[in-house]
């Protein structure tokens, strides 16, 4: 079979070229009709005024998924040698030591043209590029382990707000996306990785401390059966974290959530589950704004250790 044309559209003043628009990236299932290309592709187009700012000047990691989220992905760091020329790099750590071009998404177009690659997550680096050894925020990865489940991730997300208010600070909640929580603390003030992986290991190691049973900040998985792993590790230079709006490669097209305490404290009581589709996500941004724009602009200084 002929393969089709490509479509060529306008995005912000730049011409792209889109491919194989009908080609389903998540099949369908009982939980939902099958999603194409050209439904991602859509998607990305009308988040971008809100995903750009979490995104802009930033060493985005793309996993791709060209044969869609039901079979093999790859990470892919260094930007592709075959982007288009307004497709910017920004320099950041490699594998082995050496740095690497990773591509920046600054505008709509550059947005989209992932998209078309089928790049389903983007994943992001706590600092910026042109600071990459000041992180802009502190993660609290939450991953639940089985049977526990995003439930339990809300419950502890509420622990960690406590500790969090008891030094001053104020965390902001997305999903993953996935089956777990984060819980972001904004900084945009100077720190180090090193500081930021300090304390939310030390938040961590408290909540451990007090709830043996519900919490572990040990990475092996032998210890995470029924518990919420507190993932510190989030915070290395090196690493990088699910993005805000950001797609998953899973059953259905669910995306990587900002929501609000309140709704934590419902899933908390068992009352919500936590699972947005790309269609629930620009609905819930016409009616509440960037529920993660504080992640942005709040300025926080994290307590100097004793």
């Amino acid at each position: 079979m002929a393969a089709s044309r490509p479509t060529v559209v306008t995005v912000g003043g730049r011409e792209l070229k889109l491919t194989n628009l009908d080609k389903v990236l998540y099949p369908a299932s009982d939980l939902g009709p099958a999603f194409t290309k050209a439904e991602v592709i859509d998607y990305h187009a009308r988040i971008a005024p809100t995903i750009l700012p979490h995104l802009a000047g930033r060493c985005i990691t793309f996993l791709r998924f060209p044969d869609g989220a039901d079979q093999p992905g790859f990470f892919e760091k260094r930007c592709p040698k075959h982007r288009p020329d307004w497709v910017r790099t920004a320099i950041g750590p490699g594998d082995r030591g050496g740095d690497i071009g990773y591509c920046r998404l600054d505008e709509p177009a550059s947005l989209v043209w992932s998209a078309n690659l089928a790049a389903l997550e983007l994943h992001v680096p706590m600092a910026l590029a042109a600071d990459l050894e000041s992180p802009r925020a502190v993660v609290f990865d939450l991953d639940p382990g089985a049977p526990a489940t995003v439930v339990e991730c809300c419950r502890i997300a509420l622990e960690v707000r406590d500790v969090l208010a008891a030094v001053g600070l104020q965390g902001f909640c997305k999903t993953s996306g996935s089956k777990g929580l984060q819980l972001y603390v904004p900084l945009n003030t100077p720190c180090t990785h090193e500081a930021a992986s300090d304390f939310a290991l030390a938040v961590g190691q408290v909540l451990e401390r007090r709830m043996p049973d519900r919490v572990t900040t040990v990475m092996a998985k032998v210890e995470r059966p029924g518990k919420v792993f507190v993932d510190w590790s989030q915070n290395s230079r090196h690493k990088t974290t699910i993005g805000v709006y950001s797609m998953r490669a899973r059953v259905r097209p669910w995306v990587s959530t900002p929501v609000s305490w309140d709704e934590v404290e419902r899933c908390a009581d068992g009352d919500l589950r936590l699972v947005f589709e790309t269609a629930d996500v620009l609905e819930r941004v016409a009616d509440l704004g960037d529920l993660f724009d504080p992640v942005l602009q709040m300025q926080q200084v994290l307590p100097t250790p004793h």
